[in-house]
């Protein structure tokens, strides 16, 4: 199946396609490896990428040694490198290539960036390494030398150099601004360095960062190597392209693995295979959308602007033809759970924060108990875990937990003995209130038929239930512990001041996929044999607020994904909307993309439209929602991450 990836920015919701390279290479022959390099730009092409990045020096190879000082190496390199430039003109990519470069009395490591048979600029590496095996400074000068102070501060010293396309900007000081995307440039050694040449760059506008590197290959270090690039993108939330040299290399002292990354804010996107014999290359797509959104939200990107920068204007050639290759970029369907591998520290994590914060506000209100009510359901089962674990750190009684039942006109017989038997095994205080009595004479207090199963006859039970638990907490001295999760508040789906209102909402964090994930891993890994049988029928009970009848095998009737869509795809929605302000036309192109195997186009649009709607027609819900921990990446807290108008138009 070939999903389409749309070319340019205002019409493929801000991914940019890019490439890191590995070409085989021999040491100093300048036109073989610019062969190879030109093979593998067609390669690029073909594959519809915008930006291609190769290793340090691949024009003439890293390990040229005191070759650096031959006229013929140099000469030779630059015959190459423009027969290199004139082989882009006319073609759709950016290319960037390491070569040696000559600049008055001194040599330079550059990085040259090309495109529609045109150099650009031009960047000198300017962290040499000095160690035994590559005494750079031996050969080449820091591109310190390039830029000199001045009374307004740290300015060009030589601003442009002249070469067989004219005069090129040439320095450290570089950006390079496409209609779409800014990139900046740095070489191998100044990553390793103490302030990277990329903080800075970024810093200024530069949205990738291509690092085109050597770096042999040690025990360890490719580990290394790969966390300081994610680090880094992180650390100033970019795209990290990074390549260095292959086996073609001298094995004189060292070795070359050829190593690709391509990272995106913290998260490795695409890693190459190593030691590979052949050209190799991998390919990713760039989400800068995703990465002006935290930029906008971190005002150290305008605080901390130092020194002088130049923009330079890049126009490549654009794709005149529909492009349709399949997008490289996966898109998890389950954006809030742990990544495979990190389930124990994920899961432990997100019950310390929901157990650290309740047992502040029950040390804080000086409450005897805490009320919760236990429906057998997912949301209820998840908070009545959280209350026992919170008196289990206190040093409490379980009993001072108070779980109360309270059976209505839609209980079915699965729920409610699983709300029986979750109490019993945690050995919580347990008391049973039917609520049915209750809610009929409200009903006939207010003229309404009881046949009439309407939105009144719901929400009189889960406003009934509320009246309940408030009162046992007057009763009690204890405080109400809220059930509902973000999903819900984020759909509305609650009743408000019913099931919405509560004294503390230690799930107001959690999205509904994530409910269902710790309850299945409490299950797996906290408790014994029939404590687990309980948490998994739970696990497996269709979700649903039980106000209408069951039917009539005594099964649940009422399902809550039949009427507002499937959970998993609210909570694909929710993060990308509310995380990264993505819009709906986007949010829906990625939900294309994870779900393809799961959910038509159709089903997408009708939930997605859901979505929208009743998110932003029930922030009044929200607005008055109680105190609960923040526990994921979003929050829908009115007083920290979401501050919205209840009655705006966001659709």
């Amino acid at each position: 199946m070939h999903r389409k990836i749309y070319k340019y920015m205002n019409t493929n919701f801000g991914f940019v396609r890019v490439a890191a390279a590995v070409p085989t290479m021999k040491v100093a022959d300048c036109a073989f490896n610019a062969a190879q390099i030109k093979q593998q730009i067609d390669e690029a092409i073909a594959e519809g990428v915008e930006v291609i990045c190769f290793p340090e020096l691949s024009l003439t190879g890293y390990t040229c040694a005191d070759l650096f000082f031959t006229q013929q190496l140099q000469q030779s390199s630059m015959r190459e490198l423009e027969s290199l430039c004139d082989y882009t003109r006319g073609k759709a990519i950016i290319v960037l290539v390491g070569a040696p470069l000559q600049v008055e009395n001194d040599l330079f490591n550059c990085a040259f960036v090309m495109t529609d048979g045109e150099v650009v600029g031009i960047v000198p590496k300017v962290n040499l390494p000095n160690t035994g095996e590559f005494y750079e400074k031996r050969w080449f000068t820091s591109g310190r030398a390039a830029r000199e102070f001045t009374p307004g501060g740290i300015a060009p010293r030589i601003p442009k150099i002249e070469i067989w396309s004219g005069d090129v900007p040439f320095g450290t000081d570089l950006l390079f601004s496409t209609r779409n995307y800014t990139f900046g440039i740095e070489i191998c050694e100044d990553l390793w360095s103490p302030l990277p040449p990329s903080t800075q760059l970024s810093i200024q506008g530069a949205e990738l960062i291509f690092n085109l590197s050597s770096s042999n290959c040690l025990v360890g270090k490719h580990h290394f190597r790969r966390q300081m690039i994610t680090q880094q993108s992180a650390r100033v939330h970019c795209g990290y392209i990074y390549t260095s040299s292959g086996v073609g290399e001298s094995t004189t002292d060292v070795v070359f693995s050829g190593s690709t990354y391509i990272a995106e804010n913290g998260t490795m996107l695409e890693e190459g295979e190593r030691f590979q014999r052949s050209n190799t290359m991998v390919i990713q797509e760039i989400d800068i959308e995703r990465l002006r959104t935290d930029r906008q939200r971190n005002t150290n990107f305008t605080k901390d602007k130092a020194g002088h920068y130049r923009r330079i204007n890049v126009a490549p050639i654009e794709r005149e033809e529909e492009f349709t290759e399949p997008i490289h970029r996966h898109f998890s369907t389950a954006p809030f759970l742990p990544k495979k591998g990190d389930e124990d520290n994920y899961c432990m994590d997100v019950f310390s924060i929901q157990t650290s914060a309740l047992m502040r506000r029950w040390e804080h209100t000086r409450s005897e108990t805490l009320i919760i009510g236990v429906s057998g359901g997912l949301d209820s089962t998840l908070a009545l875990l959280v209350c026992v674990m919170a008196a289990d750190q206190m040093g409490y009684d379980r009993s001072r937990v108070v779980g109360i039942t309270m059976p209505g006109f839609g209980t079915s017989d699965r729920t409610y003995q699983n709300a029986l038997d979750l109490m019993r095994l945690l050995g919580i205080t347990h008391r049973e209130i039917s609520i049915r009595d209750t809610t009929i004479q409200h009903l006939q207090d207010i003229e309404h038929d009881l046949d009439t199963r309407d939105i009144t006859y719901e929400n009189a039970q889960a406003r009934v239930r509320t009246l309940i638990l408030m009162d046992v907490a007057n009763q009690m001295n204890g405080i109400v512990v809220g059930t509902g999760d973000l999903s819900e508040l984020a759909l509305g789906w609650c009743t408000y001041n019913g099931d919405q209102m509560s004294m503390y909402g230690v799930n107001a964090g959690i999205p509904k996929t994530l409910v269902r994930y710790l309850v299945r891993y409490a299950a797996e890994n906290l408790f014994g044999e029939d404590l687990r049988q309980v948490l998994m029928d739970v696990v497996e009970t269709p979700v649903s607020p039980e106000l209408l009848p069951t039917d009539e095998q005594g099964e649940i009737a009422q399902k809550t994904e039949d009427k507002v869509g499937p959970y998993e795809l609210h909570d694909f929605f929710i993060y990308y909307f509310l995380r990264y302000g993505f819009t709906r036309e986007k949010i829906r192109y990625m939900a294309i993309q994870a779900f393809e195997d799961k959910y038509d186009e159709e089903t997408i649009d009708k939930w997605l439209n859901t979505f929208m709607r009743r998110f932003c027609t029930q922030q009044f819900k929200r607005s008055a929602m109680p105190d609960g921990p923040k526990v994921v990446a979003v929050s829908l807290s009115p007083r920290g991450d979401w501050r919205m108008p209840s009655d705006a138009t966001c659709i």
